[in-house]
C-alpha cells in the first residue's frame, strides 16, 4: 500500500466522521435510536461506496 492510498483512506475516514457528526448535530440531537440508525446507514453507504469505487 503506497503513501497515496493511505492518504486517500485517511481523508475518506475523516469525511465519513464529519458527515456522521454533522447529521447527528443538525437533525438527530435528541433522538437516540434515530441517531443510531442514521449513523449505521451512513457507515453502510460509505462502505458500499468504498467497495465499489475506491478498493485497490
Amino acid at each position: 500500500m503506497g503513501k497515496k492510498s493511505i492518504v486517500v483512506l485517511v481523508l475518506y475516514a475523516l469525511a465519513m466522521v464529519a458527515v456522521v457528526v454533522s447529521v447527528d448535530v443538525l437533525f438527530f440531537r435528541t433522538f437516540a435510536w434515530a441517531r443510531l440508525l442514521a449513523n449505521i446507514g451512513i457507515v453502510l453507504v460509505f462502505g458500499a461506496f468504498y467497495l465499489r469505487f475506491l478498493r485497490p
